[in-house]
């Protein structure tokens, strides 16, 4: 029989959208006051995969992703979850959104997403929220699954969550040698 071990902190990540690039970058600034310094923000990223999001939040759309210095325990993200949709609430124009923020993890097998919309690959954690298994880590790189959204599955988007997944692995392996 296994014996239950606390999980290894995982990396924090989330990506950020709006048709307001200064907003994002204001919103970015506030993230780092509920979840500690920001150690990456990626090019501004144009979001145009769906224009679901077009009559909430206006056209075109700008999307960066970031992560964040401190390690997390993975259970932490749906606190973080509800801190994100309190923080797009707080940006509200006339009851309609003008950022969307999803925080996710990296850890050495796979990228999650928090959400509050249940699907058949999502599983409820706790609180209104859902841990969505976006990518999973593969033969030395992240891979999309079926229902990874697009712009995830996109080779540059992947490069960057390598790339995080590499820092992040540094951590341990500086943490062995100490």
């Amino acid at each position: 029989m296994s014996t239950p071990k606390e999980a290894k902190k995982v990396k924090l990540i989330s990506s950020l959208f709006s048709s307001e690039q200064e907003l994002i970058e204001r919103v970015i600034k506030e993230m780092e006051g509920y979840f500690g310094s920001v150690d990456w923000v990626s090019e501004k990223l144009v979001f145009n995969r769906t224009r679901y999001y077009e009559k909430e939040m206006g056209w075109p759309l700008y999307r960066r992703f970031i992560s964040f210095s401190k390690l997390i325990s993975p259970d932490y993200i749906v606190d973080i979850k509800l801190m994100t949709n309190k923080v797009e609430n707080e940006h509200l124009v006339d009851k309609r959104r003008k950022i969307n923020i999803d925080p996710g993890y990296i850890s050495l097998e796979r990228l999650v997403l928090a959400t509050n919309k249940n699907y058949i690959h999502r599983i409820y954690l706790k609180k209104g929220i859902y841990a969505d298994l976006t990518l999973i880590f593969y033969a030395g790189t992240f891979k999309p699954l079926a229902w990874t959204y697009p712009d995830y599955a996109k080779e540059k988007v992947i490069g960057y969550f390598n790339m995080l997944r590499d820092r992040y692995l540094k951590y341990f392996t500086e943490e062995a040698k100490e």
